[in-house]
């Protein structure tokens, strides 16, 4: 039973009340609240204690979940004649984390709405998890518990980490990248990066209350986990770029650049037909609620978005790897549904052969205008058949070729290997999410599907070229593993990152003025003999305002020459957009994850105020839930020196 009351502590006066369905979830519309009013909600479910929170009323929807704790008090003979799932896409997390995490149902969303009334929103304890659409999920019914509990350390021990015995997880090595001197490096070339499993690992990590490990950290995959404004592309480019130029918040005396990519969005009925193979790992380590189950969960919100010129294909693989439904329309949801739901974790991993077989069935089932792709749902943890990474990345590298390509899902915890799944998804022209919830789950395949699925350019490149007139040095913030050389800008032949429908890509530099002394050091470099054949110099009156040039390539999906976009950017100095300042906070927070040496004098409270003042409309609640991180990483770090 759910309770909605006007007001709190002894003057609640009721204002509604309903029950969820048989999955938990539940749907109310209450006209008689007024703005700014205090609203509480109650939860009640026979053999748990009632939950109750009170909230302040702002705008029209209010996202909320609730995790049920059972009763000491004995039930005997009590049927509920259902099973007790988990359900709900949003969680409820308290202050102290004594409160699980929701793993939810993913086929299912409520909202609880005003008319004509603005927003409930979270008081800043209890808090929200902010979900896709504006929609609020709630939760009404309890849940088994996950390994992945939010628990206080009295409750359980620390889940462990790479260093940790009993723990497997492999993520390859970073060294951030250093200030380089304008003189003897004019060019900064790197491939895009559109994946964002960072940040939900991280995620993970900080909510389990641990740090990430550093090189679990990879800065712009924190920054491009969220939306911001962008202007659309024009013309027949698939792509636009917006740049700004503020001061860097951790160093003032620097400058810090934002270089953002917005690609063309495609509404949902407008996308071309899909073919999908769901590869999904359904091997011993896989049991575990965090993996096949919230696996089952994620693939059935996306089957809910397919349509009838849409196909899906399953295949399997534990000791071995098998055809668990044929290439099948996508109005036969309850078919693909039930095959889903007939999957079972047992046995050793083969994944090369896996792999291979979901290749071959989506090479069967060819689109030759539509979006051909395998998707790869597994925790990455190989061990049986062509298991090396070598081996692994040349096949994927074959099959691209044929024009399918792969996006990889990740799960779990433990033996979760990242490095592995990233190296993957770059090499099968495709993206990488980690999935550490249903929350998640929906963001990628409901929110983000085009992007996540139908890929508008590929090889894209960036190459920017610093007015050394202006610019003295400069750090690229992160991308350290989609570094270039010069002369791959303009090869064709070399492979990069593609852009998805509505994929957006944010890179941030941070620079050093000409004139300012004493803020970084950089690696002495031998005084040159010759100067180097620049060719016909630009004109200095052209230039002189210029702070740097961007030049972009990309290819259009078949094609095989590259084209070129270009942006100067002027030396002008703003505040700075919500966007740009937050995209700051989010950097200056991943160089405290990274223990950066480059992190100058940021610390959480830095992190916590610029967020703060930089969260703007804030669609979806992913911003504020960054604030709750920033928050659990202060309590984590209590003590420390940021």
């Amino acid at each position: 039973m759910i309770e909605i009351f006007r007001g709190n502590g002894a003057a609640l006066r009721s204002a509604a009340s309903t029950k969820t369905d048989a999955t938990g979830y539940f749907s109310v519309t209450v006209d008689s609240i007024a703005v700014n009013s205090i609203v509480t909600i109650r939860a009640r479910y026979i053999g748990y204690e009632v939950a109750a929170m009170s909230m302040l009323s702002r705008s029209d929807t209010l996202r909320v979940a609730f995790r049920l704790k059972q009763s000491v008090i004995a039930l005997s003979g009590v049927v509920t004649g259902m099973k007790p799932t988990v359900t709900g896409v949003a969680e409820q997390k308290a202050d102290n984390f004594n409160r699980t995490r929701e793993t939810a149902n993913a086929s299912q969303g409520a909202e609880v709405t005003r008319t004509a009334a603005p927003a409930i929103a979270p008081s800043p304890a209890p808090q929200t998890r902010g979900v896709a659409g504006g929609m609020a999920r709630s939760v009404g019914m309890p849940a088994p518990a996950s390994p992945r509990r939010a628990a206080s350390d009295e409750a359980r021990p620390p889940r462990p980490y790479p260093g940790q015995p009993g723990n497997r997880e492999q993520y390859d090595r970073i060294e951030d990248n250093p200030f380089l001197g304008v003189t003897g490096n004019p060019l900064s070339t790197f491939s895009i990066d559109v994946d964002r499993a960072s940040y939900g690992n991280a995620r993970r990590f900080l909510q389990d209350g641990q740090r990430p490990p550093a090189d679990a950290v990879r800065i712009e995959e924190l920054i491009n986990y969220f939306p911001y404004e962008l202007r659309e592309p024009r013309g027949n480019d698939p792509v636009a770029i917006t740049t700004e130029v503020t001061t860097a918040p951790w160093q003032p005396r620097h400058q810090l650049v934002r270089i953002a990519l917005q690609s063309r969005r495609i509404e949902t009925a407008s996308l071309p037909p899909n073919n999908l193979v769901f590869l999904i790992d359904v091997s011993g380590s896989m049991q575990s609620p965090d993996k096949l189950p919230l696996v089952k969960q994620s693939l059935r919100l996306l089957v809910d978005q397919m349509r009838p010129q849409d196909r899906v294909a399953i295949v399997a693989y534990a000791g071995a790897a098998g055809l668990v439904l044929p290439s099948t329309s996508g109005d036969e949801k309850e078919t693909i549904i039930q095959a889903i739901e007939r999957l079972e974790a047992g046995g050793s991993t083969a994944g090369g052969a896996g792999i291979e077989l979901a290749y071959r069935t989506a090479r069967e089932h060819f689109m030759d205008h539509g979006n051909n792709r395998v998707i790869l749902a597994s925790d990455g943890d190989f061990n049986v058949g062509v298991s090396s990474d070598g081996e692994l990345e040349r096949l994927i590298e074959r099959k691209r070729t044929e024009g399918t390509y792969l996006t990889i899902l990740g799960f779990g915890t433990g033996n979760y290997q990242d490095a592995k799944m990233e190296k993957l998804a770059k090499r099968g022209n495709g993206n990488y999410g980690y999935v550490d919830d249903i929350a998640e789950a929906r963001k990628m395949l409901v929110r983000e599907m085009g992007a996540t699925l139908l890929t508008v350019a590929n090889d894209v490149k960036l190459q920017v070229e610093f007015n050394p007139r202006r610019v003295q040095a400069y750090r690229l913030i992160g991308y350290e593993d989609r570094l270039l050389r010069t002369e791959d800008f303009t090869d064709d032949r070399k492979d990069a990152g593609d852009l998805g429908a509505g994929h957006q890509v944010t890179a941030l530099y941070e620079i050093v003025p000409v004139g300012v002394q004493g803020t970084v050091r950089l690696q002495d470099t031998e005084a040159r003999r010759y100067e180097p054949v620049t060719g016909e110099a630009r004109s200095s009156t052209a230039t002189s305002d210029e702070l740097l040039f961007v030049k972009l390539r990309y290819k259009r999906p078949g094609e095989s020459t590259s084209r070129l976009i270009t942006h100067p950017v002027p030396a002008r100095t703003v505040r700075g957009s919500d966007d740009m300042r937050f995209a700051s906070s989010v950097a200056a927070f991943g160089m405290l994850l990274r223990e950066s040496p480059y992190a100058g004098n940021t610390s959480a409270a830095q992190v916590l105020e610029q967020a703060r003042a930089a969260l703007g409309e804030d669609d979806g609640g992913y911003r504020a839930e960054f604030i709750r991180l920033v928050e659990r990483y202060r309590s984590i770090n209590a003590g420390g020196r940021r």
